[in-house]
């Protein structure tokens, strides 16, 4: 992998899946399974920030009263109801633990849905700065890490999902999207194995 023309994409590290306060922290079974994630992807992030890796993150927000969500079904009128990802609230803010890293990472806002490139510019600044592969971390691995490793498939990016760097809401949902469902459109590795393809080292810290 050529470190210039990759992105890592940071979905949903916000405060309401994140922070043991936020509203859809318990939507994940093993709060340990949280901790490992964000830790990881610290790490990674470590690693990275010396590195010409575009850092992308792609937070999810909502005016007050939903008024963008006509009709919601599923995962968004979960969060309708429950009053989750409201502009301005804390849940909606990016977590403390990515503040050293803001210099390096790119937000890229617009996002109100599963996917990442919906009603953002997330293509073009991919585009614009030279990136074909992608990297995707985050939450939730079945419904906002699917929806953007396809779409990102289909508009003619390698896609790589990081196996310890996604959370699902049980460890049985993990296993069975990064053995069954992610190989179908793209590779699923450590962040481990991709430090060592694009030839860094994993942060001593």
């Amino acid at each position: 992998m050529n470190p210039q023309e990759s992105a890592l994409i940071l979905i949903g590290y916000q405060n309401d899946y994140f922070s043991p306060q936020g509203i859809l922290h318990g939507v994940f079974e093993e709060s340990a399974a949280v901790d490992g994630v964000l830790r990881r992807t610290l790490s990674l992030l470590a690693a990275l920030r010396e590195s010409p890796v575009t850092l992308i993150s792609t937070p999810i927000c909502f005016t007050p009263d939903y008024q963008e969500i006509n009709e919601p079904v599923g995962i968004l009128g979960v969060i309708k109801e429950a009053g989750a990802f409201q502009g301005g609230a804390f849940g909606s803010e990016t977590i403390a633990e990515l503040e050293p890293y803001a210099e390096r990472i790119i937000e890229v806002p617009g996002k109100r849905g599963l996917n990442a490139f919906a009603n953002t510019h997330l293509s073009e600044v991919l585009r614009e700065r030279g990136v074909n592969e992608v990297i995707l971390a985050g939450a939730v691995t079945t419904i906002c890490i699917d929806s953007t490793g396809r779409a990102a498939f289909e508009q003619g990016f390698k896609v790589h999902v990081l196996r310890d760097c996604t959370l699902a809401r049980s460890a049985f949902e993990q296993r069975f999207y990064c053995e069954q469902i992610f190989p179908l459109y793209a590779r699923v590795l450590d962040s481990g194995e991709l430090l060592n393809e694009l030839g860094l080292e994993a942060d001593a810290a």
